[in-house]
């Protein structure tokens, strides 16, 4: 019988959430805040990319 993966709720133009990226990272020094941003802005990207992907081919 084939295991079932949990369902994971995501905010829409989110690949892997920042809560969820952050228990991969090591610490982040001084200035999370900033990191953080980096990171949502990269993952929007490539959440557009993926749907750009899909859309125009």
């Amino acid at each position: 019988m084939k295991e079932e993966k949990p369902k994971v709720k995501r905010e829409p133009g989110v690949c892997i959430p920042w809560q969820e990226k952050l228990k991969e990272l090591p610490r982040v020094p001084d200035n999370e805040e900033l990191v953080k941003r980096v990171w949502e802005d990269v993952d929007g990207l490539g959440y557009m990319y993926i749907w750009h992907c899909l859309l125009s081919f």
